[in-house]
């Protein structure tokens, strides 16, 4: 039997690859149609205008879907360890894990159904939902898997999901602070703009923090592999 075919592998595997193919995949019709700047765009840039805003949008919301589900499986799949008496996690910690990372799949749908060019608000609203629920929900589950060892998380894989979530931490405050002094608002950039330089670390901090999230739920893979009887529980 191949790994993804082991329990529940397939959903973080889906989740990460089809994520990071729908960043990728937009960012390379933006710039083939020569909407954005090769270097440094906003991750949002890439998605403004069409074809690749229905690309981004419809692979958004397709990636919402699948992070809804893996996280509702990774709180099952901790709350199973607690029945089992192999964890010793509070289960208020691991219920509000599960509600910001929720709140973190809306905001996705938010940033992907309401363009930065059209309802900005609206769209940064969305973003920081997705950014900041998404940290704290990363940071949660590096505090479940201390309490889940040994049974429920190896040492490595909590060094990991730590460095992953420390990462992501300490990219989000760039990206916020530095997008307050970026004052202009369309999509191609010169480096003689006196705000420039903070386009750049926001844009870049942003792109870090956005695989950080994304890539922290390979790490579930390993949890995953559970029995055929888990998988069955796990949504019901």
């Amino acid at each position: 039997m191949y790994w993804f075919m082991q329990g529940l592998c397939a959903l973080p595997a889906f989740l990460v690859v089809w994520s990071s193919a729908t960043f990728i995949v937009s960012y390379i019709i933006a710039i083939y149609n020569n909407d954005v700047d090769v270097i440094f765009p906003y991750i949002s840039d890439t998605g403004v205008n069409p074809p690749e805003s229905c690309i981004f949008g419809l692979m958004t919301f397709i990636s919402a879907c699948a992070g809804v589900a893996t996280i509702y499986a990774r709180y099952k799949h901790v709350d199973k360890l607690r029945e089992d008496n192999r964890c010793d996690v509070n289960s208020r910690l691991n219920k509000t894990a599960l509600w910001f990372g929720e709140i973190s799949c809306f905001g996705m749908c938010i940033v992907a159904t309401f363009q930065e060019t059209t309802l900005q608000a609206v769209h940064d609203c969305g973003a920081m939902m997705f950014f900041l629920c998404g940290i704290v929900y990363i940071i949660l589950q590096c505090i479940i898997s201390f309490y889940a060892y040994p049974h429920g998380c190896s040492k490595n894989l909590f060094r990991v999901r730590v460095s992953i979530a420390t990462l992501a931490f300490v990219a989000f405050f760039p990206t916020v602070i530095c997008a307050f002094f970026v004052k202009q608002t369309e999509l191609h950039r010169h480096k003689d703009d006196k705000d420039y330089p903070f386009h750049v670390a926001s844009a870049v901090c942003e792109w870090i923090v956005a695989f950080s999230f994304v890539f922290f739920f390979f790490t579930y893979i390993h949890d995953f592999k559970v029995s055929v009887r888990l998988s069955k529980i796990v949504f019901f």
